[in-house]
């Protein structure tokens, strides 16, 4: 739908029964975030909070929800977006000569953004005078969560050379001066990174314009990874079925005509306050750190303004919806730029980052009866060079031609696959002292960490067992041993205490375990609790591939190195415990629950919905 505003949206989705009202005074510390986990749980409808304390604007939150309730929004553009989108080779050459491709026509005509004289539509508020919405109790304040960052090129200025990004921003809390500063954290491979690397080249502030609500479609193009050539503003033009409407201020910041909010400010170069804790989407708290400080200009207004938000912690959360919707948009977009590639999948369960799936095919020697990992290895270098598939810690990669029915979406079907063929002498491939997420604490340092491939092709070596062998023990200090998957258990562990001490708690296991028939066993996982760990493949995958470092915290039985390649007989050991140096998880507040319950009973805004 074309909608014009965030309040447009808001009375589409309330007229077709995809949004509640709020009517009680709900408090933006930690309940406002409470309210929405447990209605998204639910997949419930999204949520205007119509008396947010100490603050006159409402909120809106779980507008992308469900896939269901995002495609409805965009309804009357979906496919032709899709459309322009499956043009990566130069979209914005289609754009100029529309009549070359019929049926996107009205697209181009709504895709390039359309500047416009200086409004006085907008009204002054303070930082302060925002919905202050913190999501978890070790936060460091409040936070935009759906926000729209705007950044130009200092040596390209102007909309079409613009990037528009979701970066989180701290709006208080820390060292930050009440409304005159707030922090901007962006993690690497973003692109508002390369324009502020060539302001501080020459000494300049950074013109930074940070946009709250809008059409839906803006804060999705701001997430959405488009092809080289179209711009965040062209496809938020396309989607919503209206041009990307912008002027700019008296002191030369871009404004978003249609956003209910807009924040400007400078980023100097090497100007930093340190920002955080914050839950973040793997499920723990991303720490305090040091990150780019804005020092604030002015904060606008509409009159009829809706602060957007959402809540981000342990997946499935609104953003895995947002993901569904970027899949359904995108399709197989990918797998045209890396030859070979049939599908890969970023597993929403292990926090997306930590954790890919991939399928590939395997030709180099199709004139050999036996494969074995050889062009699925190139395919995997290329996956992990590719932008932000690049900060992944482990990539499982399987030979489309032993099974082309396998999906990467079968979380345990997928894993058995690649575990079952796998030759553990050959087929793990290490890259150390690289690059991993901004969010993940699994590594030697923050953005610092290691990689493995798991590569598997031909024929299967070994049948995996779904109980535990006959006569299994484990040596003192391990215990409760539980089969997640078949050729998956899980095993207790005392707390980490440090690398020496897990080192010779792995020397034991390893070493007591030697003389065990383990050929239907590919992978044990020393974990804090086994049994919530192999209760189902959601929890198997987040504590397993979240709560380690491949080159540290991979063992396995009768490991060896030969030539400077690390393996073993197997099975693989994955040291899975909590460690020192790792954030605390996100737990929530027990006393804010309970009020939520309370909306829950008759007469409550959620009594039906939780």
């Amino acid at each position: 739908m074309g909608y014009q505003s965030l309040a447009e949206c808001v009375a589409d989705l309330e007229k077709h029964g995809h949004l509640i009202r709020i009517k009680e005074e709900v408090d933006p510390y930690l309940e406002m975030a409470a309210i929405h986990l447990r209605v998204y749980e639910k997949q419930g409808p999204a949520l205007l909070f119509e008396n947010v304390k100490g603050s006159k604007f409402p909120a809106v939150s779980n507008l992308f929800g469900t896939l269901e309730r995002s495609k409805f929004m965009f309804r009357d553009s979906l496919h032709k977006v899709e459309q322009l989108v499956g043009l990566r080779s130069d979209p914005m050459k289609v754009l100029k000569n529309p009549l070359k491709l019929p049926g996107i026509g009205l697209t181009a005509l709504t895709a390039l953004p359309m500047k416009q004289r200086f409004q006085s539509a907008f009204s002054k508020t303070t930082i302060s005078a925002l919905p202050q919405i913190v999501n978890w109790p070790m936060d460091g304040g409040p936070f935009i969560t759906m926000p729209q960052v705007y950044t130009e090129d200092i040596d390209k200025p102007g909309i079409m050379n613009a990037n528009l990004g979701m970066y989180r921003i701290q709006l208080a809390g820390n060292d930050y001066i009440q409304d005159k500063e707030i922090g901007l954290h962006y993690q690497i491979h973003r692109g508002i990174g390369v324009h502020q690397s060539k302001a501080n080249a020459k000494g300049q502030p950074l013109k930074v314009s940070i946009f709250v609500g809008g059409p839906p479609s803006h804060p999705l193009a701001a997430v959405m990874p488009l092809p080289e050539g179209l711009s965040e503003m062209t496809f938020a033009g396309a989607l919503g079925n209206r041009r990307f409407r912008y002027f700019y201020d008296e002191e030369g910041f871009c404004i978003s005509a249609d956003a209910d909010f807009i924040i400007t400010g400078t980023v100097y170069p090497q100007e930093n306050k340190p920002e955080g804790p914050f839950g973040d989407h793997l499920g723990y708290y991303s720490l305090t750190h040091p990150f780019p400080l804005m020092k604030v200009h002015n904060v606008y207004h509409r009159n009829d303004a809706i602060w957007s938000f959402t809540v981000v912690g342990r997946p499935p959360q609104e953003d895995t919806s947002f993901g569904a919707l970027i899949h359904e948009i995108s399709g197989s977009a990918l797998p045209q730029e890396i030859h070979g590639l049939k599908e890969v999948n970023a597993v929403d369960a292990a926090g997306v980052h930590p954790l890919l799936f991939a399928i590939g095919s395997e030709r180099y020697t199709p004139y050999l009866k036996e494969r074995r990992p050889q062009e699925i290895l190139t395919i995997a270098n290329h996956i992990l060079g590719k932008n932000q598939l690049s900060l992944a810690k482990y990539l499982f990669i399987a030979a489309r031609e032993d099974d082309e029915q396998l999906d990467t979406h079968d979380l345990s079907a997928f894993m058995q696959h690649v575990l079952s063929r796998m030759d553990f002498k050959k087929d793990l491939h290490f890259h150390t002292h690289t690059t991993i997420d901004t969010l993940d604490y699994s590594g030697d340092g923050l953005n610092s960490g290691s990689k493995v491939v798991f590569a598997a092709a031909g024929s299967q070596k070994r049948t995996l067992s779904a109980v535990l062998p006959q006569g299994f023990s484990l040596p003192p200090v391990f215990e409760q041993p539980y089969v997640a998957i078949p050729g998956v258990v899980a095993v207790k562990a005392p707390a980490y205490i440090n690398h020496v001490q897990a080192k010779q708690e792995i020397l034991a296991l390893n070493e007591h375990l030697q003389d065990f028939d383990l050929s239907g066993v590919a992978l044990l996982v020393i974990c804090d609790d086994s049994a919530f760990t192999a209760a189902n493949i959601n929890n198997l995958v987040w504590v397993t591939f979240t709560r380690s470092n491949p080159a540290s915290d991979i063992d396995g039985i009768g490991a060896y190195h030969e030539n400077k390649h690390w393996g073993c007989k197997g099975p693989v050991i994955i040291d899975a415990r909590k460690k020192p140096h790792h954030a605390p998880e996100l737990i929530k507040d027990e006393e804010v629950e309970r009020r939520v319950d309370l909306m829950a009973t008759a007469g409550g805004s959620l009594h039906g919905i939780i």
